[in-house]
């Protein structure tokens, strides 16, 4: 299957202190691929560093088969890469619609795909003129989602998108990456492993700024010394 994305042994600095130090994620087209990982072991900015906010200092990262580390964070946006950051950011005094309409790339790409956002996400059409600060959590990761669904987007970043989320909210986010990941695809982070081993066909294993392990998630769930060794769950 064709990679969509290639990172290749790259080293991210932030200030002076070196975060990734050889990190190498592939990501094939039509997937969802899963970065594994303990806290602080460089996850976060190995998605950032593909979107340009975190620019790696030496290493490559190709899109749809073209180097983009050296390029601006919206020149990259705008080349099709999508980013959901974790902490739920949106813009809390404004409108669901405002939000939404402040994504759009190109005019009217907000109506072009609002069948498919609000399939996705009925909560956002019930509660489209409400502002987003008075969502709850898991509406406010609905709508940073959607922002990301927008614009045209053939590759999707997802920063920890259980995060803070009660169960049952938990399984509405799950159905609703596996039922857009049919469109687009999925590079995401994700710190519960029970969700991440649900989601992802592809998962790499990221400890102290270093990629050490890769594989099909299948062959992982099924690897319990392997979990327990880089990920601390039994």
């Amino acid at each position: 299957m064709m990679n969509v994305l290639e990172v290749r042994d790259i080293h991210t600095f932030i200030g002076e202190f070196h975060i990734l130090e050889g990190v190498t994620v592939e990501v094939p087209r039509g997937s969802i691929t899963v970065l594994l990982g303990r806290n602080g072991a460089g996850k976060t900015t190995t998605l950032r560093s593909i979107i340009g906010l975190s620019p790696p200092r030496a290493g490559q990262i190709v899109y749809n088969g073209e180097e983009i580390q050296s390029r601006a964070a919206h020149k990259i946006a705008q080349m099709g890469i999508g980013y959901v950051p974790e902490k739920r950011i949106i813009f809390r005094d404004l409108t669901v619609a405002e939000n939404l309409k402040i994504a759009e790339r190109q005019t009217g790409d907000l109506d072009r795909k609002a069948d498919f956002i609000f399939g996705l996400f009925p909560d956002l059409k019930r509660l489209y003129t409400l502002p987003g600060g008075h969502l709850s959590g898991g509406q406010q990761q609905m709508l940073a989602i959607a922002r990301a669904l927008v614009p045209e987007n053939t590759l999707l970043l997802i920063d920890e998108p259980s995060e803070g989320l009660a169960p049952v909210l938990i399984e509405e986010m799950i159905d609703a990456i596996r039922q857009l990941s049919a469109q687009t695809t999925v590079l995401l982070v994700e710190q519960n492993f029970q969700v991440a081993s649900r989601l992802a066909e592809r998962y790499v294993i990221i400890e102290e700024g270093m990629s050490v392990h890769s594989g099909m998630m299948n062959e992982l769930v099924n690897a319990p010394d392997l979990i327990q060794r880089y990920l601390g769950v039994a």
